[in-house]
């Protein structure tokens, strides 16, 4: 498997996002990827609920 295919500027704010060393989220398995963004966006959701 090799790298993901995304953009210089996505892959930077993603790791920024999810706390992961670059070098890491360029290597990572696609569904774990998907999976960490999952758990980002339901954290964002409840932050947001909490909020209110």
């Amino acid at each position: 498997m090799g790298p993901l295919q995304i953009s210089a500027d996505t892959a930077v704010e993603l790791s920024k996002r999810l706390n992961v060393p670059l070098e890491q989220l360029m290597h990572m398995p696609r569904h774990i990827l998907i999976q960490k963004l999952v758990e980002l966006e339901k954290e964002k959701e409840q932050d947001e609920k909490n909020e209110k």
